[in-house]
């Protein structure tokens, strides 16, 4: 689940060629998430993601978590919204 973005700001230093000391600034811009695996809040780096993944739409699995098995767990819960019969009664938001 995607929480929030945020700015970090870092300043660094570099020699030029006549030996004085410049100061730069860089911005980077973290986005928090909270695995859909296991809840831990995680955080990456957005120029290391998809921007269309900055939403709800996709699940999000921290590190920590095998993505593989997260990825088969999800495919039989919506394997089972589709063998349920017609006639059932059963809401499927709720499976």
């Amino acid at each position: 689940m995607f929480l929030k973005t945020r700015q970090i700001k870092k300043q660094y230093s570099r020699p030029s060629k006549l030996g004085k000391v410049h100061v730069y600034n860089r911005k980077k811009t973290i986005a928090e998430f909270r695995c859909d695996s296991c809840n831990d809040v995680f955080e990456r780096e957005i120029g290391k993601l998809d921007h269309r993944r900055l939403s709800n739409n996709y699940f999000h699995v921290c590190s920590n978590c095998d993505v593989k098995r997260f990825a088969q767990r999800k495919g039989v819960e919506r394997k089972r919204v589709w063998d349920l019969p017609v006639d059932s009664d059963i809401d499927i938001s709720k499976i």
